[in-house]
């Protein structure tokens, strides 16, 4: 909520016409989650409230990167100017290539393996 209010430039961005025309779906997206994360919660359900949940840092993320855009960590250097040569970043492109298959694998392996709830009782057969 604080983001907006970080600079001017920030807030040219998100409360100038016509960007908050585009801009105006993640807060209300952003509130939408925070509303149906609630409403899961309260119905019981198990699977929705983390899913929504990563839907909503998703959003928090998004909305910070149209903030700041194009600009990185010092708010004087643009993302091109603080890129590597190209060869340096194909070659970090591959490796990514390998290695994030690899974490989303093992991240969903063990999500699949602890799913579920556990039995009250520990020697219950269904006890992971």
């Amino acid at each position: 909520a604080w983001v907006p209010f970080l600079g001017l430039h920030i807030q040219w961005r998100w409360f100038s016409w016509p960007n908050v025309l585009f801009v105006a779906p993640v807060p209300l997206l952003t509130a939408f989650v925070c509303w149906r994360i609630w409403k899961a919660i309260e119905d019981g359900r198990d699977v929705a409230p983390f899913l929504l949940s990563i839907a909503l840092f998703l959003l928090g993320f998004l909305g910070l990167a149209i903030s700041l855009f194009p600009y990185i960590v010092p708010p004087k250097l643009t993302i091109w100017q603080a890129a590597n040569a190209t060869s340096a970043l194909q070659f970090a492109l591959v490796g990514y290539a390998v290695v994030m298959p690899l974490t989303l694998a093992y991240t969903a392996y063990a999500y699949w393996v602890f799913r579920g709830k556990i039995e009250e009782n520990p020697n219950a057969a269904s006890y992971h």
